[in-house]
């Protein structure tokens, strides 16, 4: 609580009654989460007046109404991506009354609306809906045993141009999820590199980095399956499983006789579905490391040697 919110005199009774007894300030401003110059103004009121009410006409005047605070609070809930500079315009469009974007931020928090970045997820439909839930039903009961088994891939691309995600929405607390929060994004762009990787519950491949071009099949089936995949099914045995998701290279025709040729089961996996791979935490865990780093990568080759060392130090870690 900041020093210009109001203490009710509820509140207020309840910190003078702990501080004549003697509780110390520090203890009440963590019990009460308010500021130490809060507490120290009303002990210091208490001990000269006599008294815990505010003065009437102590602080500065609202620039708002209730009635304007609300319009706010429904426009944001209505368009959450609006910034709070277009939020101020469209309540002196409707009212007249001309504020900052400050203020609209803080009418806003008052009613429990924060700027957030907006989850993001791919776009589903029913039906891929209905697979998932049927998918996610059949392994839930899954033993750790059983998953031990399994190696877990996918691709990754890691961009130069990094995607700021500057812009925000108005949201409440504990409700990114909700669909009136969540932004689809299905496709991304930009300069930098694709990379492959496996993990499994007690070990990970090498990071594969894709030199040039796109993954066709050929690719897939020459520089992943037979170098890594196949090395894992052989040191797992017969119980190895192999998750790759629904993207054309991992479909081809090649790769599935190849397989089928070393004797390599495979999960059936739901489209559209990256967030039930494990691995995604690994890239999320990685692009962070990449993010953090001063000075960043501004090369392909940085990027690739960025990636490389990251990811054999988050072993280490």
């Amino acid at each position: 609580m900041s020093n210009h919110q109001r203490l009710d005199d509820g509140m207020r009774l309840r910190i003078v009654g702990r501080l004549e007894v003697g509780q110390s300030q520090v203890q009440i401003c963590r019990e009460f989460n308010l500021t130490p110059s809060v507490v120290c103004n009303l002990w210091k009121q208490f001990q000269d007046t006599g008294s815990i009410e505010r003065k009437p006409g102590q602080g500065r005047p609202r620039d708002t109404t209730a009635t304007e605070d609300r319009y706010l609070s429904i426009i944001a809930r209505r368009n959450r991506g609006a910034t709070a500079s277009q939020l101020s315009r469209d309540l002196y469009a409707a009212t007249g009354t001309r504020v900052s974007r400050v203020t609209v931020s803080k009418r806003l928090h008052e009613t429990g609306l924060l700027a957030r970045r907006p989850a993001v997820c791919v776009p589903l439909t029913s039906s891929n809906r209905r697979v998932r839930l049927a998918w996610s039903r059949e392994h839930r009961d899954c033993s750790m045993d059983q998953w031990t088994t399994v190696l877990f891939t996918d691709e990754s691309w890691f961009s130069l141009n990094t995607d700021s995600r500057r812009t925000f929405i108005w949201r409440e607390l504990g409700t990114r999820y909700l669909p009136s929060n969540v932004s689809e994004i299905d496709h991304y762009g930009g300069g930098g590199l694709m990379v492959w990787a496996g993990i499994m519950l007690d070990g990970r491949t090498p990071l594969h980095v894709f030199e040039r071009g796109t993954v066709t099949g050929v690719r897939y089936w020459d520089e992943i399956l037979k170098p890594y995949v196949r090395l894992f099914r052989g040191a797992v045995g017969p119980e190895f499983i192999l998750v790759d998701d629904n993207a054309r290279p991992h479909r081809a025709l090649l790769v599935d006789e190849f397989l089928e040729s070393e004797d390599i089961r495979r999960m059936n996996w739901p489209a559209r579905s990256p967030d039930l791979n494990p691995i995604e935490h690994a890239w999320d865990a990685l692009g962070r490391e990449i993010a953090t780093r001063n000075p960043p990568p501004t090369t392909i080759q940085e990027m690739k040697t960025a990636l490389l060392n990251e990811w054999t130090n988050c072993h280490r870690k």
